[in-house]
C-alpha cells in the first residue's frame, strides 16, 4: 500500500501527528532522525556541532536513501527535503505530506534551537531557514496539511480525508473517531 511520508519545518508536529496517524491507520511509525542518531550514534545537535550541517545532510540522505520498510507512517527530518532523489524514492512509495506551520509558529515553538539539530548556517536566523526551506516542502507534497491552531486529532483527520481522496487503497476501512 506504500508509506505516509511526514514532511515539514522542525516543530511542525511530524512525530507527534505521526503517532496519532499511524496508530489510527494500524501502521508502525518511524521517526528518521531517530534513524540518524543511531546511524552516528550521537544525537542529531552534537553531528552538526561535531562535523558540521553538510555531514548532517549527507547522513540524513544515506538514512533516506537507506529506508526499505512499507505500509509506515515515516516522519523526516526538517531538512529531508534537499535530498531530491530520496524525495522521489519516497514518492514512488508512498505519498509525502507536508504538516505547514506558519513562521511565527515555527518561531515561537523553537526555543532550544542550541540542542534540538537543526541545521542553521551561522547567522541564519529562523525566518531564513522557513523561508529557503518553504519551496522545497510545497515542489515535495503530494497533500499539504495545515495545522496551525489546531488539535492532533483534527490534523489527523484532515490527513485521512486527504489520503482517501488521493489514494484511496491507503485507508482499507473507516476511520471513527
Amino acid at each position: 500500500m506504500g508509506n505516509v511520508v511526514l514532511v515539514g519545518m522542525p516543530s511542525s508536529g511530524k512525530t507527534t501527528v505521526g503517532i496519532a496517524l499511524a496508530r489510527v491507520m494500524d501502521r508502525k511509525f518511524v521517526d528518521l532522525d531517530d534513524r540518524i542518531a543511531a546511524w552516528e550514534g550521537m544525537k542529531l545537535q552534537e553531528i552538526i556541532d561535531n562535523n558540521g550541517n553538510e555531514y548532517f545532510h549527507y547522513i540524513e540522505r544515506q538514512v533516506c536513501l537507506n529506508f526499505k520498510e512499507d505500509n509506515m507512517v515515516v516522519a523526516t527530518g526538517g531538512s529531508a527535503i534537499y535530498a531530491e532523489d530520496a524525495m522521489e524514492k519516497f514518492r514512488e512509495n508512498g505519498v509525502i505530506v507536508y504538516i505547514q506551520i506558519s513562521l511565527q509558529t515555527a518561531e515561537k515553538r523553537l526555543t532550544n534551537l542550541a540542542t534540538r539539530g537543526v541545521t542553521l548556517a551561522p547567522g541564519q536566523t529562523i525566518a531564513d531557514l522557513y523561508e529557503y526551506r518553504i519551496p522545497f516542502y510545497e515542489r515535495h507534497a503530494d497533500l499539504t496539511v495545515q495545522s496551525d491552531g489546531r488539535s492532533v486529532a483534527s490534523v489527523v483527520l484532515d490527513i485521512l480525508t486527504q489520503l482517501n481522496r488521493f489514494k484511496p487503497r491507503l485507508i482499507t476501512e473507516p476511520v471513527i473517531w
